[in-house]
């Protein structure tokens, strides 16, 4: 079963440049999460913090649906599903 995960420009450096991830997985979001940053131990910083759970200044879109609008991180991924990672973006001068 193979989902493709969109990375955003912030975490492409943690991910060896590459733009997207095609991650066999069966099972949740959040077993999705812990694959890649097994693969990619850099990503743990961005995306789960000290107690394992997903970072709340990161949004998650399944097939463009918030996974807050789904079951969380126990939204259920099929075969085919893409995953796009979005990071809240903050700061700039006035």
């Amino acid at each position: 079963m193979s989902i493709t995960v969109f990375i955003p420009t912030p975490l492409r450096p943690s991910v060896d440049g590459k733009t997207e991830l095609t991650i066999d997985n069966q099972g949740t979001l959040k077993s999705l999460i812990v694959t890649l940053v097994e693969t990619y131990p850099k990503l743990s910083l961005y995306l789960i913090d000290d107690q394992g759970n997903l970072r709340k200044f990161v949004n998650f879109y399944v097939n463009d649906t918030d996974i807050r609008d789904l079951q969380g991180d126990q939204t259920t991924l099929n075969d085919g599903d893409s995953l796009s990672i979005v990071p809240a973006i903050a700061g700039g001068c006035r």
